[in-house]
């Protein structure tokens, strides 16, 4: 298949999971995740109209997403992967959402780059939905009052939660919880489910999935 087969297909896997799970269409957005790719990659589904994109590391996003939105101003970017608090500054100049906002000392950073720059961006604050040790994120206990402190003390404008639930389990389990977690916070939006499980999370309310070999091929 061709890389637009491919998202005419993801696309159409989506609008399927949304209308099995009851819910409206354009419900979920598709975030594409074109890390690794470079611009040559990503100008085909730019063209198929494909607007939201998600990136895991400053350096390789600025080394493409300029030339890329100089072409089409109204791309919106997403940092999906982890950052370092000596790239904040970096990343506020260059994304729209920043979705790995998974402790105080970066949301501290941001906050303060995010003034300096005068830019408002939109946030989710990453959980670690399963407790594991090698992943980054907040603790689902910890969630309700780390979102309130990013709200009202850092005055970020966090919209969502976002996880990665465990391989190789079920994640329905995971995605039911990060739902309840985001009810409990007073936040809107889920960011959650992958290639492999993106139907399970829409299932579960996912309100965007993060989608990147199944649209783009094997990295």
């Amino acid at each position: 298949m061709t890389v637009e087969e491919r998202l005419a297909d993801i696309r159409q896997r989506i609008s399927k999971a949304e209308q099995d799970a009851g819910r409206a269409a354009g419900a979920v957005t598709l975030v594409a995740v074109s890390k690794t790719f470079d611009a040559d990659a990503i100008r085909p589904v730019i063209a198929m109209g494909q607007r939201i994109f998600g990136e895991n590391r400053v350096q390789e996003a600025q080394g493409k997403w300029p030339d890329l939105r100089a072409e089409t101003p109204d791309l919106e970017l997403h940092l999906i992967g982890p950052l370092q608090s000596n790239k904040a500054s970096d990343a506020v100049a260059l994304f729209d959402v920043i979705e790995t906002v998974d402790r105080e000392k970066i949301a501290r950073a941001l906050a303060a780059e995010a003034e300096r720059q005068a830019r408002r961006l939109r946030f989710y604050v990453q959980v670690n939905i399963g407790l594991e040790p090698q992943k980054a994120g907040i603790s689902p206990s910890d969630t309700r009052d780390f979102v309130a402190f990013c709200r009202q003390d850092l005055k970020l404008d966090v919209e969502g939660l976002m996880c990665i639930p465990p391989a190789d389990e079920n994640p329905g389990p995971y995605f039911a919880l990060l739902a309840k977690l985001a009810a409990a916070s007073g936040v809107e939006r889920l960011s959650m489910g992958m290639s492999g499980d993106f139907d399970t999370a829409i299932a579960f309310g996912a309100t965007s999935v993060r989608v990147g070999s199944a649209i783009f091929g094997a990295r």
